[in-house]
């Protein structure tokens, strides 16, 4: 009974929020992702979520963002997202080259006396700040980790990706887009379904005329989330991989973008308000999650490696691209999706404005996937060997 309240209540927290952006100049300067995300963050760390909670939260974080992703991708116009495919592919080999480089400068800082400790410090960088989690936990199979170096980086980790993301919805959509050139028009477009930038607007989802086209989205997305974990699950037992969740993301993936290729799929616009909704939904809860407890038990040296990793190729991410020149929003969303994994990738369109860019982070998060462990993994046997 409790896990049904809390659930209840994490579901219409994110309306009440949105009734106050549109009543607040303050909550509409901020914008209802960060305001979501800060909501979250406060309502964790001031004691308002009980453990009794937690059900819920873990609930909702992994149902929200699969049946989000495919409405999302449901009205996308793949054929117009040729024009920018590769710059966001051009963007996303820089991300990956820089996050490269700073891991592997910060282990000949930092090595000291114990060089294997810092070559799984490398490795764990690269495979997290490439494809997510997913490649965390496969590096640490893949090169035996100590479990207990595992779990300091994996929780370190979790204020890191936070106090970055954070950053990227804020002060970094006003700061990126003054240092590299706009986007151009046509990514803005390739959502078609209605008016994708009133997406704050939800009122059309209460509305009763509108309940057939909701049911079929939410069934469509069902069918899509259903077929998806069945080909995952093949495909991890043909491959021997026990973690399914990164192959679960590419199959939702592939089955909305196919999907949105027709027409009648591609119209369903209300689909595109619902699986925001889900994101806004998606965003209170994993904020809710995160606690700064964990920040008494932080190793120095795992600080400095992980800060320096995601600060420094940043940097030089955002360097590359303005010398290429790589619009601000290509380089926002592929940052997020290499940093944080492609289902954080329509927070950072929705703090943009600019729902076109969700098919660029998706594509080249799943690129990240792939690409995370093989260089994770390499780069550690490389540094041992040196």
């Amino acid at each position: 009974m409790q896990v049904a309240a809390w659930t209840l209540l994490f579901l219409l927290i994110p309306a009440g929020l949105l009734w106050l952006v549109h009543r607040q100049r303050w909550a509409e300067r901020l914008g209802i992702i960060v305001l979501c995300y800060l909501a979250g963050l406060l309502c964790g760390n001031l004691g308002l979520v009980p453990a009794a909670a937690r059900p819920a939260q873990a609930g909702l974080t992994e149902l929200t963002i699969v049946l989000a992703l495919p409405m999302l991708l449901f009205t996308l116009d793949v054929r117009r997202w040729s024009s920018v495919a590769g710059r966001a592919l051009l963007s996303m080999l820089f991300a990956t080259t820089a996050v490269v480089a700073l891991a592997t400068s910060l282990f000949f800082l930092l090595r000291g006396e114990d060089a294997t400790s810092a070559s799984y410090l490398a490795a764990m960088a690269v495979g997290v700040y490439t494809g997510g989690t997913p490649n965390l936990a496969a590096i640490k199979a893949g090169l035996d980790i100590p479990h207990g170096e595992y779990i300091v980086f994996h929780s370190l980790d979790t204020l890191v990706g936070a106090s970055y993301l954070l950053l990227m919805l804020t002060v970094g959509v006003r700061l990126f887009r003054r240092l590299l050139r706009p986007p151009p028009p046509s990514q803005a477009a390739t959502a078609v379904a209605g008016d994708p930038l009133d997406g704050d607007d939800m009122r059309p989802l209460l509305r009763r005329d509108n309940l057939p086209q909701l049911l079929g989205v939410a069934c469509l997305s069902l069918l899509v989330l259903a077929l998806s974990l069945a080909v995952s699950r093949l495909l991890g037992d043909a491959l021997s991989v026990e973690d399914t969740s990164a192959l679960l993301i590419v199959t939702l993936t592939s089955c909305g973008i196919l999907l949105s290729l027709h027409p009648r799929v591609r119209q369903l616009a209300l689909s595109y308000k619902l699986g925001m909704y889900l994101i806004y939904v998606f965003s209170f809860t994993v904020a809710s999650m995160a606690t700064l407890e964990e920040l008494r038990q932080v190793n120095a040296t795992v600080a400095v490696f992980l800060f320096g990793t995601v600060a420094g190729s940043l940097l030089l991410h955002g360097l590359l691209c303005r010398l290429a020149g790589i619009d601000s929003d290509t380089f926002m969303v592929t940052s997020v999706a290499a940093v944080c994994s492609p289902p954080f990738v329509p927070m950072m369109a929705r703090a943009l404005g600019n729902p076109g860019a969700i098919l660029s982070g998706m594509t080249t998060g799943i690129i990240g996937y792939a690409l995370g462990n093989y260089l994770g993994i390499s780069l550690a046997l490389v540094l041992q060997g040196l």
